[in-house]
């Protein structure tokens, strides 16, 4: 008979399903996110909450999982989970830091590359038949270029080795990494710094009570007014109505954006009728590769976890 229930309110990759379900002691239960009211409903009985971005793992959800051992994020960001809550009631959680490093690095890139190269820009205008915009100029190289990074973790890092083989040069501000850590990357002692010096600022820094709105008027007011920002870490970590005020009226030149302040955002929101800004639906880890991984690397946490749990208990 299983002896650990593991829940899931959203779907994995389904190589994760299977190390899962090959496990004698689980009883795995799998919904879609249209399934809202049966996770409440089943709850009680979950052992491990296995969780993606859009689920909140809230106080009162883990008021009702009164058996709850264990919750694990398929990701890195843990602000859709009350990790103090947690704590206090006696609940491990586990994230998958690493596993999509690679896939959030190169989409930051194809960014990058998008808003120097104005690409949507272009786009546009030769699907209107306007051919002799060819001769506008508006595309940049990066080589020269400096590059900001706020928080330079592994995701930040990985960002400033592909960049610096653009023959781009890289700052970072982060209080929590030293200089040296990657050649060819220079530690400023401020944000300030950073965002005045900086062709592009790219940031990369988990959202809390510190970050949020990291990036607001007074910090997009630093900027020079040729630069961009892109965000592909959490969106409330830009003030959205600051940004909008920095696009209309050319404090920055551009942003592209993978995050929002509130996901999805509604289809009038007014950061979609703004030419210079480029959006992509919180994608930036989810490639397949990463996908798989993150999954893989979540199921393998649970399973590790109530391992522990049966030798402890000598079962």
């Amino acid at each position: 008979m299983p002896q650990w229930t593991i829940l899931l309110p959203q779907p994995i990759a389904e190589k994760a399903l299977e190390l899962l379900r090959g496990q004698k002691d689980f009883e795995v239960l799998v919904f879609s996110p249209e399934e809202k009211e049966r996770v409440w409903e089943y709850l009680p009985q979950a052992h491990a909450l296995l969780v993606r971005s859009s689920f909140r793992v809230t106080r009162e959800v883990i008021d009702r999982a009164s058996n709850l051992r264990v919750i694990c994020r398929v990701g890195v960001g843990l602000d859709n989970i009350d990790v103090e809550y947690a704590k206090q009631r006696n609940i491990a959680v586990f994230n998958t830091p690493g596993g999509n490093t690679t896939s959030v690095a190169e989409h930051t890139l194809a960014l990058l590359l998008a808003l120097a190269k104005d690409l949507f820009f272009y786009d546009r205008k030769v699907r209107e038949g306007e051919w002799r915009s060819r001769y506008t100029y508006r595309a940049l190289e990066l080589s020269g270029k400096t590059l900001g990074l706020v928080g330079f973790g592994a995701i930040g890092q990985e960002v400033a080795r592909l960049s610096l083989g653009f023959g781009m040069k890289v700052l970072f501000f982060d209080p929590f990494v030293p200089e040296g850590v990657l050649q060819g990357a220079q530690k400023v002692p401020t944000l300030s710094e950073l965002l005045s010096r900086s062709d592009f600022v790219s940031l990369h820094v988990p959202l809390t009570e510190g970050t949020r709105h990291l990036i607001g008027r007074e910090e997009l007011r630093l900027m020079k007014p040729t630069a961009f920002l892109i965000n592909v870490a959490r969106g409330a970590v830009v003030d959205e109505e600051a940004l909008l005020e920095a696009l209309r009226e050319g404090w920055i030149r551009g942003a592209a954006l993978d995050v929002f302040e509130k996901e999805p955002p509604s289809g009038d929101h007014p950061l979609c009728s703004l030419p210079n800004v480029i959006l992509t639906p919180h994608v930036a880890g989810l490639t397949r590769e990463s996908t798989e991984r993150v999954a893989v690397q979540a199921a393998e946490q649970i399973i590790a976890f109530f391992t522990r749990e049966g030798e402890s208990h000598g079962t």
